[in-house]
């Protein structure tokens, strides 16, 4: 059999189980959750893969710094197709074309990547675990896209990396966005971790805005704990600071 053969097989295979799971969730609902998160990770690998090859061509053409967002949109629609959760912009979608700007959000789960397919603006990089770039695809599409990738148990590098940012935010007007909670609080209640400075070290260095983007606590549609993942719209705010000196008088 060849390898196209065992691919096509594959998702085949997968496409059958999840949607069989759909099925069994209607009354069993620890099988939609499955059935949820299975449908979640199989589009965020067509998703990866169509990053690599958007990343390569829109480089040629010039358009590199335009590929997360390329890529950020269609998950945003597959998503929304496999699971029916989306998130909707209800105030302050005129902040989000502030460029450039470190764009900060509150981050609950995995789900957060939905979130970015929405918000997300032309010419903007997130940052990441240096380990994620050893992740076949996932990490492909953030290498080709200029991701900055920072390696949290060396401080030093981790500067060196938003020092980099910096310039290119200053010399190509190139957005971030950060979580500044550095991982993921899997809440049930509208709350927040302790925030890392790294976004506002390179809010300060870039001499930019910073844009917060706020969602609303999605423990309704996504709750691990509770095996609970249903179809659902989340909300989103945006706001801004009006300038780096803001950051810097509380930084």
């Amino acid at each position: 059999m060849s390898l196209l053969s065992y691919v096509t097989t594959g998702i085949s295979s997968f496409v059958v189980v999840t949607l069989s799971l759909f099925t069994l969730g209607q009354k069993v609902p620890r099988a939609a959750f499955v059935a949820r998160c299975l449908a979640s990770y199989g589009s965020l690998l067509f998703c990866a893969i169509y990053g690599v090859i958007a990343s390569i061509i829109l480089r040629l053409v010039g358009y590199g710094r335009v590929s997360q967002w390329a890529t950020a949109r269609s998950f945003k629609w597959i998503m929304r197709l496999t699971t029916g959760v989306h998130f909707d912009i209800v105030e302050g979608k005129e902040h989000l074309s502030t460029r450039p700007a470190v764009f900060i959000g509150n981050h609950q789960s995995e789900l957060d990547v939905l979130m970015l397919g929405a918000i997300f603006p032309p010419y903007c990089s997130v940052t990441a675990k240096k380990s994620l770039r050893h992740v076949p695809f996932l990490g492909w599409f953030m290498s080709l896209s200029r991701t900055v990738f920072i390696d949290r148990a060396n401080r030093e590098t981790a500067v060196k990396a938003f020092d980099s940012a910096a310039d290119e935010m200053r010399n190509h007007r190139q957005s971030v966005f950060i979580f500044p909670e550095g991982t993921r609080s899997y809440s049930d209640k509208p709350e927040l971790l302790p925030f890392k400075k790294g976004a506002f070290h390179l809010a300060v260095k870039a001499g930019v805005p910073i844009v917060p983007v706020v969602s609303e606590n999605y423990s309704h549609v996504l709750s691990p704990r509770y095996w609970r993942f249903n179809a659902g719209s989340i909300q989103v705010k945006g706001t801004i600071f009006p300038s780096s000196s803001h950051v810097e008088r509380n930084y």
